[in-house]
């Protein structure tokens, strides 16, 4: 199959806007990857400079509050300088734990801007997942939602921890931080190799590594996915077809992921979007902001289309603004495809590909590419990444051979924190990034992913350790076997399902297993479904437990 008419306009439009006179400038880095020299590579600057280009536009809406992309820089410096009044220095870990609203995205800003490292904690997280992270990368300041705050109070004692009543407008709610600071206060010079980001991602091992992201690291992101949607007005306008409304995303990932954090949140600032803010998802919800407030873009995990395509309602709303329905996070059934072309007629559908150690920039399938090619995830986010396929001894493979996905990229992590074995067996020698997902590419170029190579499930764009689970369930006294792997589900993408056998004379319940897995694993990560095997789980010849076979005789 040839490239299509699509991949040959959206390639003609990347070289026109990264080529000589293009709005996007480009130079190589020392290790010889494409950086953006014409745009700010600090993230403080990046605000400073979008939010005066998008100075009135209303960058937040949250119910009944809305701030324009000049009040969030203006309240964030004010911020910043408290947090430096509170003795935070460049360099220091700041947590933000909080549910998506805007004292988050403030609280973010702000942190950034007094040269701190801005530590993303997952908001679902159970009180020691919260103590192993917040240690982990010795952090100084905790800026926390209340309920967050309690958790994190619980569990660990040195952590100081400022309570932020985010119900209250962002501003008020934060009142007591910019209290602190006052307009002498400098705030620190910030360059591009500095430390910006910490998020969290989990491992085959099932303990959270922090990855650690550098300005450059996290910019160039952003401006990989905004080439990308310069690129494809640019199309849309040459076909006499330009966005008739103002760009406005519906925010129902959390800003504490990789794509909350960058294709959504700052991209946004780039390319003059507005945020509207759900604190929770509600299916009946989105379809009421979706027409309310005009939205244009939808991003979340593919469970969140196909709530949006079943729901009853669905008819009863104008969702004629909404022009793209994109996914992540986990894998679309392919048959979602078609569904949601029929479904929401004015959308065409998108996909993308990438992790939190690249920044979220990998791959993308679009528009008609995704219809014709619904099992990939598109093709590479050129001229930013470079992807290759991995055989043995890291040789890069031909087409159609499957190996292990690689990504190498200015926008990937600089290290995982404090962790450097886990950090050289992340990377190859030639600088790629080693998924641990195994994939090939077809002769255009598209990617297709076939299997994980880590063993992680991907629960509706969270990613769950098996090994962390089979630990937690090990820990029941009255369980003797575990093994633990994704199974298919149609909503989420995949479930953790758990295949058990107990110790002799045990007769440990489902229900009581449940009940004791609630104070050792967040809510998302307990199997969803569980088995009870009379015999002892198959072994390979190494002792270990049959992981094949078991999903053979159980998933079929």
């Amino acid at each position: 199959m040839a490239l299509t008419d699509l991949d040959r306009s959206y390639d003609a439009g990347i070289a026109a806007v990264t080529g000589p006179g293009g709005r996007v400038i480009l130079d190589k880095d020392e290790q010889g990857r494409a950086i953006v020299t014409n745009f700010p590579a600090t993230l403080p600057l990046f605000f400073k400079a979008f939010c005066a280009l998008n100075a009135t536009v209303e960058a937040v809406i949250a119910g009944d509050e809305r701030l324009t992309f000049a009040q969030l820089d203006e309240i964030s410096d004010r911020l910043a300088r408290g947090l430096v009044a509170r003795g935070i220095n460049k360099g220091d870990r700041v947590g933000i734990a909080m549910r998506n609203c805007p004292a988050w995205i403030l609280s973010y800003m702000a942190a950034l801007k007094a040269g701190a490292v801005a530590t993303l904690l997952n908001g679902w997280w159970q009180p020691h997942e919260l103590e192993h992270a917040l240690q982990l990368v010795d952090t100084k300041l905790v800026l926390a939602d209340a309920p967050r705050a309690k958790l994190i109070a619980e569990t660990c004692a040195t952590c100081i921890i400022e309570t932020i009543e985010i119900e209250q407008p962002a501003e008020q709610a934060l009142a007591d931080l910019i209290a602190s600071g006052s307009d002498e206060i400098q705030l620190p010079e910030v360059s591009a190799d500095d430390d910006a980001t910490i998020l969290y991602t989990s491992g085959s091992t099932g303990v959270a590594k922090g990855a650690l992201s550098t300005h450059r690291a996290v910019t160039t992101a952003v401006y990989a996915y905004a080439t990308a949607l310069m690129v494809l007005r640019d199309i849309l306008e040459s076909e006499g077809r330009p966005p008739v409304n103002p760009l406005k995303t519906l925010v129902v990932v959390p800003l504490f992921h990789v794509t909350g954090e960058v294709p959504v949140l700052l991209n946004s600032f780039v390319i003059s979007r507005s945020m509207v803010l759900m604190p929770k998802w509600d299916a009946a919800e989105a379809l009421r902001l979706i027409e309310k407030e005009r939205i244009t873009y939808f991003v979340g995990v593919p469970t969140m289309s196909l709530e949006l395509m079943n729901h009853p309602d669905r008819g009863n709303y104008d969702l004629s603004t909404l022009t793209d329905i994109a996914a992540g996070g986990a894998p679309r059934p392919v048959a979602h495809v078609e569904r949601l072309r029929r479904a929401f007629p004015e959308a065409q559908p998108a996909l993308g590909y990438g992790l939190t150690e690249t920044n979220a920039v990998g791959c993308g399938n679009f528009w008609t590419n995704y219809a014709a090619k619904p099992a990939s995830t598109g093709r590479m986010h050129a001229p930013f990444v470079d992807l290759v396929i991995l055989g043995d001894s890291d040789r890069h493979l031909p087409a159609k051979e499957r190996g292990e996905i690689a990504i190498r990229s200015a926008a990937n992590i600089k290290c995982y924190w404090g962790n450097p074995e886990a950090t050289a067996a992340a990377f190859t020698a030639d600088g790629y990034f080693k998924s641990g997902d195994i994939g090939y590419l077809d002769e255009d170029g598209y990617l297709f992913i076939v299997d994980r190579k880590k063993d992680i499930i991907l629960r509706g764009g969270e990613n769950i350790s098996a090994a962390e689970v089979e630990a937690a369930l090990y820990c029941a006294e009255g369980i003797a076997e575990a093994a633990v792997f994704g199974a298919p589900d149609e909503r989420l993408g995949e479930v953790p399902m758990a295949i058990l056998h107990r110790r002799e004379g045990s007769s440990i319940s489902e229900e009581e297993l449940r009940e004791f897995l609630m104070t050792r694993l967040a809510a998302f990560k307990i199997p969803a479904r569980m088995v009870f095997s009379d015999n002892p789980l198959p072994r390979l010849g190494t002792g270990k437990i049959d992981r094949v076979l078991l999903k053979q005789q159980y998933l079929g």
